[in-house]
């Protein structure tokens, strides 16, 4: 389970790996639930157009800034969507089309792409206290992590959009199997290949789950964050 991940560090990433404009304002650094984080996803018009030609333009993305933490839909109130928002920043692939807070955005293919620098999982191995590690890329490009986005609207016609991030099972990841409670199942973002990212977000909904992967272990390398005297960890927001 991902809580924590770090926004690129770089605003030309946004255009040289996930083609869109970069942003004005590169946001906070370190995302946690129920802030604004960066998504790429099809713009509108992109998104319910036919499928192109193969000599056609490639559909137009656009980059937001939503609200990590998934508000479905359907949820009566923005007071009940901030309660539940924390708890839905990650999405089970397994489960996803049955799952009642994601079904419907996955079954409406509300795709995304969640860039980031790196995620953070706790190493529990030594039986003390969490030591949160940071996942990156060995090579220290930036990832881009399948993702669910959704729009709330409330009764006065106020708006909330908002992302979760897919996860897929890590216990025989050579990797990830180290992170998460001992004994309990673990779990990865869906990291997927720059050259998966168009085809994920356009792809029908019935291949979409063809897409759900573990990203190779040796194309990922942990470090667990430096800690102070006072154990808060370097640069770590509370």
């Amino acid at each position: 389970m991902t809580l924590r991940y770090d926004a690129l560090s770089s605003p030309d990433a946004y255009a040289d790996v996930f083609k869109v404009p970069a942003p004005a304002d590169l946001g906070e650094r370190r995302i946690k639930p129920r802030q604004p984080g960066y998504i790429v996803r099809l713009a509108p018009a992109a998104a319910d157009a036919p499928a192109p030609d193969a000599d056609a333009a490639p559909p137009v993305r656009e980059l937001l800034q939503i609200q990590w933490g998934l508000v479905p839909h359907w949820v009566k109130s923005a007071s009940d969507g901030r309660l539940r928002a924390p708890k839905l920043v990650n999405a089970r692939s397994e489960t996803v089309t049955t799952s009642t807070p994601f079904r419907d955005a996955w079954l409406r293919g509300q795709r995304c792409i969640v860039p980031m620098q790196a995620f953070y999982a706790d190493d529990l191995r030594s039986g003390g206290k969490p030591r949160p590690t940071r996942i990156a890329r060995i090579d220290g490009a930036p990832m881009g992590v399948a993702g669910l986005w959704a729009r709330w609207t409330g009764p006065e016609g106020e708006t909330l959009l908002s992302f979760t991030l897919l996860t897929v099972n890590a216990n025989s990841h050579a990797l990830l199997h180290r992170y998460g409670q001992p004994g309990s199942e673990k779990r990865m973002p869906a990291i997927l290949s720059e050259g998966a990212q168009a085809a994920w977000l356009g792809a029908p909904v019935a291949k979409a789950g063809e897409f759900m992967r573990a990203y190779p272990a040796q194309s990922l390398t942990a470090n667990p964050v430096e800690t102070k005297a006072d154990k808060v960890p370097k640069g770590w927001l509370d």
